[in-house]
């Protein structure tokens, strides 16, 4: 796919998000908008995958460790066709394959329970090393938040990526700039990335995290780095994609109005 069908395609996972979750109701609607175009590229350009065997071998991995933006890949493996659409409307209701946090043996797709936050990136370590004992080529991929670098087991796995050469492992930071209560430098900043990642031994790849081909490139580029993990900081926008949602804390977990929701729903479909 060229770039402008792959933006098509984050808008329509957006205003899919925007169905889902529906006005009057709570939804991580900041740090899934902001992973839009990211994911995008992930699953419609990148990754190795096949939706008819979800277990493939051979596949690529993508770990989501901020598990409470996983609605961003639920509406990714719907429109790959992983399963039904109609399933989206179910979000988060009892007995639904989708709920609030990812669940590898609900939902086809998912590699890991996540959203107990500084997990994910170990659950990714392990996964990288197992496929190079195996002699795979697959690669792994984890998505982490700004705010989640708070926790510590996220260090330990980054100290322990890097001493077992897991170099076939991206990790892509979603630098949104806000948690959940406010800015990351008002309330526990975690910055400087690059500098810290690079002390830890990774290669680090800095780029705007809502410009398709940056993301293409660094995505490409990281294949090329042996011997060493890798970490793509992705400079992102909270709640990108409407105006009301973007840059504020109140979307990180936060209801739309109706009237707000029928406005997302307008400018999304446009």
């Amino acid at each position: 796919m060229d770039n402008k069908e792959l933006e098509k395609i984050a808008k329509r996972l957006r205003f899919n998000i925007v169905k889902m979750v529906g006005p009057d109701t709570p939804g991580h609607f900041g740090g899934s908008f902001s992973m839009a175009e990211i994911v995008t590229v992930l699953y419609f350009h990148k990754m190795r995958l096949d939706k008819n065997d979800p277990k493939w071998p051979g596949r690529d991995r993508l770990v989501f460790s901020k598990g409470h933006s996983g609605i961003i890949q639920y509406a990714a493996l719907a429109e790959l066709g992983y399963f039904p659409k109609e399933e989206l409307w179910n979000l988060k209701k009892l007995g639904s394959m989708l709920q609030g946090h990812p669940d590898m043996d609900k939902t086809p797709g998912i590699e890991a329970n996540t959203g107990s936050l500084g997990q994910g990136l170990s659950i990714a370590c392990g996964i990288a090393a197992g496929l190079k004992i195996d002699k795979s080529d697959s690669r792994v991929y984890c998505i982490v938040g700004d705010g989640e670098l708070a926790e510590g087991q996220i260090w330990e796995a980054a100290m322990a990526a890097k001493v077992y050469k897991l170099d076939n492992l991206t990790a892509i930071l979603d630098r949104n700039r806000i948690q959940a209560t406010g800015f990351i430098e008002e309330r526990f900043d975690t910055n400087p990335y690059r500098e810290k990642w690079e002390a830890f031994g990774w290669n680090v790849v800095e780029i705007d995290g809502h410009d398709i081909q940056q993301i293409k490139d660094a995505l490409d580029s990281v294949e090329q780095v042996k011997g060493k993990p890798s970490i793509i900081i992705a400079n992102t926008i909270k709640g990108k994609g409407l105006s009301f949602t973007e840059n504020t804390a109140a979307f990180h977990n936060g209801a739309m109005t109706r009237e707000q929701y029928e406005l997302a729903i307008k400018i999304l479909s446009e």
